[in-house]
């Protein structure tokens, strides 16, 4: 199955930089705050080393008192400080996350239906929440934290150098190990990130299909088959999470040796040169407060660098969702004729499922497509609705590529309707009023109530305690099966295509209901090109024209009654449903 793209490492730094820059006072309080907080902690060590020169030349209780009482101070307000800067970020954090949802829900609406049914809704599933909790923990935890330590270590050095360079040489022992260990663990660790996300999602995605399809696995018995596809996926996510972790536990040892050792080449710095006369004993205690205050914020950083790391492996999923800038048609077609020409397709390569299909639909005409499950009924509608592109031949609607249609063009020209269809939670009136109004502003409750009446549905409405101000959908009043049909059918008659590809599109609605709705239909589409794809023969009885299609080829074409006179595959699908 194919994947959605990833994002690159540029593309995730420009995204930095840019939120950097449009959140550029939030940011530099942020950052303001959390330095200010580690200046002020700066002091504490500084005191101490003080308070050992005090104690060593000889000094009164009080002025003791008055060092220990300054550095309990500094300790407070540190914490204070620092809390306003935690607080700050989380704020910050929650920000940031909000516009990189929005633009992800954005990016996502844009994307071509073949798309996501091409690379399966898990997928995107999977970076929709998976990745974006991993995005947001990162913002709100894992940067700011990784940024205090950086801000702390960067001014712990400054303070070292500046109260003695000798024993600051100390720190350098720990330089060509740590570069060492974390080139080599740099170099491996995003392939290993990525392969262990891409492994989640895919463990997500089959999931998702898995419970989507239960009902049609059951019936087919392929439970036991999706159950090994889960095991078999679930086996390589854990797979790529041990790998990880090979490469941490190998990493982790040398990040600890290098924090003790400038601790013990400082101390041994520290008694040559106070041997020596250079540097008093409250400096060498300063100092090495200083290298073991450090490891403190080194190790904040490692406990949360891997959090970055992940989160920076799944900001490249979510970034990776684009949206579609189109380059497509966006005058309409001149005709309403519909020409398909030598086309084939397949979900796989190597794999087809339409086989040189060749056929011409006259503007106004009702064509319904017949034949057995699988033949490729659906998949020629899609096609034919430029939700999929052929693999080759070519679809045209007056002269032009169906493929080629910007998306608001293709919905004016041609629209499919199948037999599944998703209720919004909202009122009645939020699920009709979808469809853009073509002479703009908002659908009026006599056209709402016009539409749901051609299909049949204003009883139903009517009956509603509040009617088009009910609220319906998950959590509200019930909608049948068969009723979310026809509230699907009445945002067609307000969409108003000039081409209705139906897919069994009454499928939910018994034969006599279905008749009727159908009866209500053929005075709305009159004139229009409607082709209808029904497993209901009596649809096909009614249709200017009837095309079987067996094994991904038009076997049969014609009207009814001559398909019934040739006694060939119609007439014995006919025969069979009698």
């Amino acid at each position: 199955m194919k994947k959605l793209p990833l994002a690159s490492t540029r593309e995730v730094r420009k995204w930095a930089v840019t939120t950097a820059r449009t959140n550029g006072r939030e940011f530099s309080l942020m950052i303001g705050t959390f330095c200010l907080a580690t200046l002020i902690g700066l002091a504490g060590p500084q005191l101490l080393g003080l308070l050992v020169d005090s104690v060593t030349a000889g000094t009164t209780t009080g002025r003791i008192d008055l060092l220990a009482g300054v550095f309990v101070v500094v300790l407070l307000l540190q914490a204070w400080i620092k809390r306003g800067a935690r607080l700050r970020a989380r704020k910050f954090g929650e920000h940031v996350l909000a516009d990189t949802r929005e633009q992800f829900v954005g990016n996502a609406l844009t994307l071509p239906l073949g798309t996501v049914e091409g690379t399966g809704t898990g997928d995107l599933l999977s970076r929709a929440t998976t990745d974006l909790s991993r995005v947001d923990h990162a913002v709100r935890n894992a940067a700011p934290e990784i940024l205090v330590a950086i801000v702390a270590v960067l001014l712990t050095t400054v303070a070292m150098v500046l109260t003695s360079p000798l024993l600051s040489l100390g720190l350098l022992v720990a330089v060509p190990l740590l570069a060492a260990t974390t080139t080599w663990y740099q170099r491996r660790v995003p392939a290993r990130m990525q392969e262990m996300l891409d492994s989640w999602g895919t463990l997500q995605s089959i999931t998702h299909e898995t419970v989507e399809g239960s009902r049609t696995s059951e019936a087919l018995g392929l439970t036991e088959r999706r159950v090994g596809f889960g095991r078999h996926a679930l086996d390589d996510a854990l797979l790529g999470e041990r790998k990880l972790r090979a490469l941490q536990v190998r990493w982790m040892p040398s990040l600890e040796i290098s924090y003790v050792l400038p601790i013990a080449v400082m101390l041994l710095l520290g008694a040559f040169a106070y041997g020596q006369g250079w540097v008093g004993l409250g400096t060498v205690t300063t100092m090495l407060l200083y290298a073991q205050a450090m490891t403190t914020p080194l190790n904040e950083a490692l406990f949360w660098l891997e959090d970055l790391q992940v989160s920076l492996a799944a900001l490249r999923r979510v970034l990776g969702v684009k949206a579609v800038e189109s380059s497509s048609a966006t005058e309409a077609p001149s005709g309403r004729d519909i020409a398909v020409s030598d086309v084939r397709f397949g979900y796989t390569e190597g794999r087809e499922v339409l086989h040189g299909i060749d056929l011409q639909v006259p503007r106004g005409e009702r064509l319904a497509i017949v034949g057995p499950s699988g033949a490729g009924k659906s998949t020629l509608g899609r096609l034919l609705a430029g939700i999929s592109a052929p693999t080759s031949g070519s679809i045209q609607i007056g002269g032009t590529e169906v493929s080629t249609l910007a998306d608001d063009v293709l919905r004016g020209e041609v629209l499919l309707l199948t037999q599944e269809h998703h209720v919004f939670s909202g009122t009645v009136r939020e699920n009709l009023a979808l469809p853009a109004r073509r002479a703009g502003g908002e659908w009026t409750d006599d056209e709402l109530r016009n539409a749901l009446a051609s299909v049949g549905a204003s009883a139903w409405v009517s009956a509603l305690p509040n009617g088009l101000n009910t609220e319906i959908g998950s959590g509200s009043h019930p909608v049948p099966a068969g009723v979310a049909q026809q509230l699907a059918l009445a945002r067609v008659v307000l969409a108003d295509p000039h081409t209705l590809v139906l897919d069994e599109a009454t499928s939910l609605l018994d034969t006599g209901s279905a008749r009727d709705l159908e009866r209500s239909l053929s005075a709305v589409l009159k004139g229009r090109t409607v082709i209808a794809i029904a497993h209901r023969l009596h649809t096909a009885a009614a249709a200017d024209r009837v095309a079987v299609i067996e094994a991904g080829r038009i076997t049969e074409l014609g009207s009814h009654a001559d398909l019934l006179t040739a006694d060939g595959p119609y007439a014995a699908l006919v025969a069979a449903a009698s």
